[in-house]
C-alpha cells in the first residue's frame, strides 16, 4: 500500500517563490550561473569573462581575482580562457542544508580601473541521499483490548535532499491487522503513524513484524526501511488521553534556562494506580531536541534546560508520551511544535577589503577607496543593516550591491591641510535596540607638488661694508609645505647685467643652503646698491618656484684721501701762493685751501689745520676749521717775514682719518703793491662767506626735516605696538634679523659696531587685522626712513661740501 503526501498550498508556495527570483534575478543587473552538486573537477559552469563584458589578455593585468564568503575553493577561473569552472566537491546540504535557494555568491574582483561585480552561482540538488529512518528497529508494545482505529505514532524518515527529491512515500507490507497513515500536521511536518484495522488478540498472535519502506520522489528513486517489532500485552484499562493531539507554541531565542515553554496535560479514567501518569518525552526524539528542553514527569511542565538559538534551528517538534501506571501501563501521544522567535542578539559584521591606499590628493572625486562588506545573522528588521560613515571627512558610502558599500571619495583632499583621515564606519541594525559595529579604515593621503616654495617676505635689505671676496653676506630660505621630493627647495640667481658686467660676476646662491656670497670686495664709490632676486625651485614634476629681491647697500668705508683743489697748473704741487697786503687787518681772509674727497658722508667730512711753524714761532695766520679759509690772528707789520710758509694739514672725519698736507706760500706786500690782488681776496672771502651761510642753512634744514621725520614714524610705531594685543607683551616689539659678515660681530663679541647689518621686521602670527597691517606698513617705514636718514645725510654733507669746495 502507497501513501503520496501533498498540499496545494505548499504546490503554490513554491511556485510564487521561483517566480519571485526569476523576476528578482532579472532586474538585479548581476550574473548568474547553475550547477548541479557533487559535479566533477572541472565541470564547466560559465564563461564568466566573456559574460562580464572583460577581455581574456587583460585578465592577469587587471589583477582579475575571485572571491567568496565561507569555502573559496569550490569554484575557479581558467584565466587563460575566462572560464568557471568546478575546483573541489560541492555538496548542496553541507552548504545550505535543507533551504530551498542555495547559491555560491561570488565577488570578481579586477583593478586598474577597480571594479566589482558580483556573480551567483545557483547549486542544484540531485538526488544523492536516501530517506533515513531514526532507528532500524523499534519495539512497539500495544494492548489487546486496544480498539480499532487507534493511531500508534512513528516517527517517519527524513531525506537531506529538497523539493521532489525529499518528497517521501510510505509503504508498509501487507497485513491484517495494521495500516499506514500519514498525516501533515504544522508546515512540513509529517505525521506517521499505524492504525489498527481490528482487535489484536495476543493468545492468537502475540507478536507482529511489519516492514515500513519510505520512498523519494527522486530520479533513480531511493528508499529507507525500519523493521517494526509489535508486542501484544494483555491489559484492557483506559489509556490517558491528551487534551489536544498538537499544542503550538511560540519562543524568543536566548530564552535563559528554566523558562516555561508549554504545559502539557493529559487525563486518564481509570482509578488508583492506573490514573497515575508519568509524563517523557518520547527516546525517537533527536538528541539535539532533548539537549534543549526538559519535561517535568509528574506536572508535564516543558521547560528551556538549553542554548536555544534561531539561527541554528527554527523549529522543534517534540513528541511528548503520557503513560500510566498499569500494569501493564497505558500511554498516549502528543506533539508539541516550538517556533522559535528572532531577537537582536547578532552585531553587524563589517568587512573591508581591496583597499586602494594612499590616495593622490589630486585625485578625481568618485575614486574607490575601499570595498565593505556587511552581514548580520539575524531575521527580519534584526538582520537589516544600514551603514554610515564618521562625519566631516571627503568621503562616502555608495551602496553597490545588497549589503555590499565602496568608500568613495567625496570632496577634494588637500594633504598640507590633513594628510590622514581615520574613517569609521558604523554598521546598525534595525533591531530594538539596534546593535552597531565599527571598521576604522585609515585614508593615507599622498603628496602631489600643488604649492611653489614661498620666502617668508618679498624682499630683504642687507647692509655690506668692507667685504672680502667670497665672503657669506646673507641666507635666503624658503619653504615649501609639499613633503618628500616635492618639498626639496634649490637656489640660484635671476641672471641679469650689472652696467656692463653680469650679475654673476658680483654675488652668488649656495643652491642647497641658500648662502649668498659676495665673490668680489664691493666698493660705494663704483656700486651704492645692489638689486637683484634669488629663484627658488622645488624638485617636483613639474617643478614650481618662486622669487625673492634682495637689496644690498654699500656702505661706504674710509678708503679716499682728502684731494687738494689747486687754482692752477702753474703752481707747484701741493702749493699754493698768494700776494698780502701788510696793510690787512686781523680776522682778514687772505687765502682759502680747498680739497674733495670721493668718500661719503663723516668719511668726506673735512677739517683743516695749521701746523705749527718751525721753531715755535708764533704765526700770525690761522685756519678755519672745517672751511679751510686762511686769516689773520692780528695786523700785520714790518716785523714779519716778507714770505709766509704756512703747512695745512687736510683730514677726514674717516676711521682711521686719512690726511692730506697743502702748502700755502703768502708774500706779504706792501699796500700800493697789490690792490688787484686784495681786491680779488676781498671778494673772493665775501663770496666764501655767502656761500658758506648758504650751505649751513641747507644742511641744518635737511638734518632737521628728516630728524623730524625718523621722530614722528618712532611715536606711530610705538604707539600702534602698545595697542596691539599683548601677544608677547605690552609693548614689545619685533627683533630685527641682523646679518653679520664676521664670526665676531655675530657672535656677540668684541667691540659692539657691525660691519654688516640686515634688518627685517618681525611681526606676530595669526589673523590679519587692520592694526597687524597698519604695524607692518609702519614697520617697513620705519625701516626705509632709517636707511634714508643716513643716506641723505651722508649724500647732504658730501654733495653741499664738495659743492661749497667747488665755489
Amino acid at each position: 500500500m502507497v501513501f503520496f503526501w501533498r498540499e496545494g498550498q505548499g504546490v503554490w508556495r513554491l511556485l510564487l517563490s521561483v517566480l519571485h527570483l526569476l523576476f528578482w534575478e532579472a532586474g538585479s543587473g548581476q550574473v548568474h550561473y547553475s550547477v548541479s552538486e557533487e559535479a566533477k573537477h572541472g565541470t564547466f559552469v560559465g564563461r564568466i569573462a566573456q559574460d562580464l563584458g572583460l577581455e581574456l589578455a587583460e585578465l592577469v593585468p587587471r589583477l582579475f581575482r575571485v572571491a567568496s564568503k565561507g569555502r573559496g575553493d569550490l569554484l575557479e577561473v581558467n584565466l587563460q580562457n575566462g572560464i568557471l569552472f568546478v575546483n573541489s566537491r560541492i555538496d548542496r546540504e553541507e552548504l545550505c542544508g535543507r533551504s530551498a535557494e542555495c547559491s555560491i555568491h561570488l565577488e570578481v574582483i579586477v583593478d586598474r580601473p577597480l571594479q566589482v561585480f558580483h556573480v551567483e552561482v545557483e547549486v542544484k540538488d540531485i538526488n544523492d541521499n536516501q530517506p533515513v529512518f531514526p532507528m532500524a528497529v523499534k519495539n512497539l508494545f500495544i494492548y489487546e483490548s486496544r480498539p480499532p482505529g487507534s493511531r500508534i505514532p512513528l516517527e517517519g524518515a527524513s531525506d537531506a535532499d529538497i523539493g521532489a527529491n525529499s518528497l517521501l512515500t510510505y509503504t508498509l507490507n501487507s497485513n491484517e491487522y495494521f495500516t499506514l497513515d500519514v498525516k501533515r500536521n504544522y508546515v512540513e511536518i509529517k505525521s506517521l503513524g499505524l492504525v489498527l484495522k481490528k482487535l489484536l488478540d495476543r493468545e492468537v498472535t502475540p507478536e507482529h513484524h511489519l516492514l515500513i519502506t519510505a520512498v523519494d520522489g527522486g530520479k533513480p528513486v531511493l528508499t529507507g526501511t525500519i523493521q517494526l517489532k509489535i508486542t501484544v500485552v494483555d491489559v484492557n484499562d483506559n489509556a490517558p488521553e491528551f487534551e489536544s493531539t498538537i499544542y503550538k507554541v511560540r519562543l524568543f531565542e536566548n530564552a535563559p534556562n528554566g523558562t516555561l515553554v508549554v504545559t502539557v496535560n493529559a487525563s486518564d479514567l481509570d482509578e488508583g494506580i492506573n490514573k497515575d501518569i508519568v509524563y517523557s518525552f518520547n527516546t525517537d526524539m533527536s538528541a539535539d531536541t532533548l539537549s534543549k528542553f526538559h519535561i517535568d514527569p509528574v506536572n508535564g511542565y516543558i521547560s528551556v534546560k538549553g542554548n536555544i538559538d534561531f539561527e541554528f534551528t527554527k523549529l522543534y517538534e517534540i513528541q511528548v508520551e503520557a503513560t500510566d501506571k498499569g500494569n501493564p501501563p497505558m500511554a498516549d501521544h502528543c506533539t508539541v511544535v516550538v517556533e522559535i522567535l528572532d531577537t537582536n542578539d547578532n552585531v553587524p559584521e563589517l568587512v573591508v577589503k581591496s583597499l586602494s591606499l594612499p590616495v593622490l590628493e589630486d585625485a578625481p572625486l568618485g575614486t574607490v577607496i575601499a570595498l565593505i562588506s556587511v552581514s548580520d545573522g539575524d531575521s527580519g528588521a534584526n538582520g537589516q543593516v544600514t551603514c554610515t560613515l564618521t562625519h566631516h571627512v571627503p568621503f562616502k558610502l555608495v551602496s553597490t550591491f545588497k549589503n555590499y558599500y565602496s568608500l568613495m571619495l567625496d570632496s577634494a583632499l588637500d594633504r598640507e591641510s590633513m594628510a590622514n583621515y581615520e574613517v569609521v564606519v558604523t554598521a546598525r541594525d534595525g533591531g530594538s535596540p539596534s546593535l552597531s559595529a565599527t571598521a576604522s579604515v585609515s585614508v593615507e593621503v599622498a603628496d602631489v607638488n600643488d604649492n611653489a616654495p614661498a620666502f617668508a617676505q618679498p624682499e630683504y635689505t642687507v647692509l655690506v661694508k668692507n667685504n672680502p671676496p667670497g665672503c657669506h653676506i646673507f641666507t635666503v630660505s624658503a619653504r615649501d609645505t609639499d613633503a618628500q621630493e616635492n618639498a626639496l627647495v634649490s637656489y640660484s640667481l635671476v641672471e641679469r647685467r650689472v652696467g656692463e658686467r653680469a650679475l654673476s660676476s658680483y654675488v652668488s646662491v649656495h643652491a642647497e643652503s641658500g648662502k649668498v656670497y659676495a665673490l668680489q670686495p664691493l666698493d660705494h664709490e663704483e656700486l651704492e646698491l645692489l638689486q637683484f632676486q634669488v629663484s627658488a625651485h622645488d624638485a617636483g614634476v613639474p617643478p614650481l618656484g618662486s622669487n625673492v629681491t634682495l637689496q644690498v647697500f654699500v656702505l661706504d668705508e674710509n678708503d679716499n684721501a682728502p684731494a687738494l683743489l689747486l687754482p692752477g697748473p702753474g703752481v707747484g704741487a701741493g702749493a699754493l701762493s698768494q700776494l698780502v697786503a701788510r696793510s690787512v687787518g686781523a680776522g682778514h681772509v687772505v687765502a682759502k685751501v680747498r680739497a674733495v674727497d670721493a668718500d661719503s658722508g663723516y668719511n668726506a667730512w673735512l677739517s683743516y689745520e695749521l701746523q705749527p711753524v718751525a721753531g715755535g714761532a708764533r704765526s700770525p695766520f690761522r685756519v678755519g676749521l672745517y672751511t679751510g679759509e686762511i686769516s689773520t690772528t692780528r695786523a700785520l707789520d714790518e716785523a714779519d717775514a716778507s714770505r709766509q710758509r704756512l703747512l695745512v694739514l687736510v683730514k677726514d672725519h674717516g676711521e682711521p682719518a686719512l690726511t692730506a698736507t697743502a702748502t700755502v706760500l703768502l708774500s706779504l706786500e706792501d699796500s700800493g703793491q697789490a690792490p688787484k690782488a686784495s681786491s680779488r681776496a676781498s671778494t673772493g672771502a665775501a663770496g666764501a662767506e655767502a656761500a658758506l651761510v648758504d650751505v649751513n642753512v641747507y644742511l641744518i634744514i635737511a638734518i632737521c626735516a628728516v630728524s623730524s621725520l625718523l621722530v614722528l614714524t618712532l611715536l606711530l610705531y610705538t604707539a600702534l605696538r602698545c595697542s596691539a594685543p599683548p601677544s608677547e607683551g605690552a609693548c614689545g616689539s619685533g627683533k630685527p634679523t641682523l646679518v653679520c659678515s664676521s664670526a665676531r660681530v655675530c657672535s656677540g663679541e668684541g667691540p659692539p659696531k657691525a660691519d654688516l647689518m640686515a634688518f627685517s621686521p618681525s611681526l606676530p602670527q595669526g589673523p590679519i587685522s587692520t592694526d597687524t597691517v597698519s604695524l607692518k606698513t609702519l614697520t617697513a617705514i620705519f625701516r626705509h626712513v632709517f636707511n634714508m636718514k643716513y643716506l641723505v645725510l651722508s649724500s647732504i654733507f658730501s654733495f653741499y661740501f664738495k659743492l661749497w669746495l667747488y665755489k
